[in-house]
């Protein structure tokens, strides 16, 4: 039996199912002024897959690095939410919403 696939699909389970709270609460303590820590380490990952001989953690590395990106979208659509009510907003920067 291969278990590759299984090991991938439960990685990237993982990995978005991690990231969801992060955007959150990189929303709530620092805005989306942190948008580029999410770019850099979405490239970084990209890169660091085509450099690793595994084939699952290359797959997982790559999985992350365009979950990463995709948090970029996530975090100003959280932003949006916020803004809706959807969402509390940190009272510490209610006034500089970023």
């Amino acid at each position: 039996m291969e278990f590759s696939g299984i090991i991938v699909g439960l990685g990237t389970f993982l990995i978005i199912g991690i990231l969801h709270p992060v955007v959150i609460k990189s929303e709530y303590y620092l805005g989306t002024k942190c948008w580029p820590i999410f770019a850099v380490s979405g490239l970084a990952s990209c890169v660091a897959s085509l450099f690793v001989g595994n084939f699952i953690a290359s797959v997982l590395l790559a999985v992350l690095g365009f979950s990463l990106f995709w948090t970029i979208h996530e975090l100003f659509e959280q932003k949006k939410r916020v803004e809706k009510g959807w969402f509390p907003a940190n009272p510490k920067r209610a006034t500089s919403r970023n």
